[in-house]
C-alpha cells in the first residue's frame, strides 16, 4: 500500500522522529506493553491532495468540542499499540486523523484504519489549548518514566514546585533544560476528562506535568524536544534516588546557585 509519507519529506520526518522517541521509550523501560501516547499536530505539513482524501473510517465523536483544532490534522499512536512497534512501523501502529468542521468529531485518513489512543480526548484537548494561546508547541508525549512515578507515590513530593525544586537541585542541565519545572495532577482516571482539564491548568505554568501514580506528559515545539525534557527530569530524579540508596540525603544546589543559572541563562522561573 501507498503511503502518504511519499514524496513529503517534511511529513515523513516528522513521523520518523516519532518512530525514534518510540523507540527511546521501549528501551528506557517507560512503554510497558501499549503504555504511553504520542501525538503531533501536523497541520502545516498537510498538502491539498492529503485534504482530498477520502476518509478510512467511520466519523467518531471526541466527546466535546475542541474549536481551535477545526480542520486540524494530526498523528496519533494507536490504542492498544506498543511502542516498540509504533518504533519499526510507525504507519501501521498509528494513523493521521482529520478534525471535522463541527470541531467535535474525527475520522482517520491515513494510512490505516489504527484508532488512536484511548487518550486522544485528552491530547487534543491540550493541542487546542495551545493553538488558541499561540504557542507553536506540536507535540504531546505520555510516557511512564519509572523513577518519577516512583517519586510520586511520596506525597511530601506533591506539594507545589516541591519536585520541582529538589530535581532542579540535582543537576545544572535540569534547570537550564527544564526552566519551568514540573507540575503536580492529583490522581484522575486515566484517559478522562478531568484529567485533561487539570492537566490543562498546569500546562498554564509548566511544560511537563506529573500525572500521580501514572505517569508524566510533556508538551514542545516537537516530539524531540518534549521527550529531552522527560529525559532530563529522569536523569535528576536517577541522581536522587541513587544517593539515597547510598544512604544518605544528597544535598543539592542551594537556592542561591540554582538563582545563578537562572539569571545567567535567562531562564523563566
Amino acid at each position: 500500500m501507498k503511503s502518504v509519507l511519499n514524496n513529503r519529506p517534511l511529513l515523513a520526518k516528522q513521523i520518523s522522529e516519532v518512530a525514534e522517541v518510540a523507540g527511546y521509550l521501549w528501551q528506557k523501560g517507560w512503554a510497558e506493553r501499549n503504555g504511553g501516547n504520542i501525538t503531533i499536530n501536523i497541520t502545516t505539513s498537510i498538502d491539498d491532495e492529503i485534504r482530498s482524501l477520502k476518509p478510512i473510517s467511520d466519523s467518531i465523536p471526541i466527546g466535546r468540542m475542541l474549536p481551535h483544532l477545526k480542520s486540524g490534522y494530526f498523528f496519533c499512536k494507536g490504542t492498544n499499540k506498543r511502542m516498540r512497534d509504533l518504533a519499526r512501523r510507525p504507519m501501521e501502529n498509528g494513523a493521521i486523523i482529520r478534525i471535522s468542521d463541527d470541531c467535535a468529531h474525527y475520522e482517520i485518513v491515513a494510512d490505516c484504519p489504527v484508532k488512536p489512543t484511548s487518550e486522544l480526548a485528552s491530547h487534543l484537548s491540550m493541542h487546542n489549548y495551545l493553538i488558541g494561546k499561540g504557542s507553536g508547541y506540536k507535540a504531546v508525549l505520555h510516557t511512564h518514566p519509572i523513577d518519577l512515578i516512583a517519586m510520586s507515590h511520596n506525597p511530601a513530593f506533591l506539594k507545589k514546585d516541591v519536585l520541582t525544586h529538589l530535581l532542579w537541585s540535582m543537576i545544572p542541565e535540569t534547570r537550564a533544560f527544564c526552566p519551568r519545572g514540573l507540575g503536580i495532577v492529583p490522581y484522575q482516571l486515566p484517559g478522562s476528562f478531568a484529567l485533561a482539564d487539570t492537566t490543562l491548568k498546569e500546562l498554564e505554568e509548566y511544560d511537563v506535568v506529573m500525572w500521580e501514580k501514572h505517569g508524566v506528559c510533556a508538551v514542545g515545539e516537537n516530539i524531540m524536544e518534549a521527550f529531552d525534557m522527560v529525559d532530563t527530569l529522569s536523569k535528576s530524579a536517577q541522581i536522587y534516588l541513587t544517593a539515597k540508596s547510598m544512604g544518605f540525603e544528597p544535598e543539592g544546589m542551594t537556592m542561591e546557585q540554582m538563582n545563578e543559572l537562572k539569571n545567567a541563562f535567562g531562564l523563566p522561573k
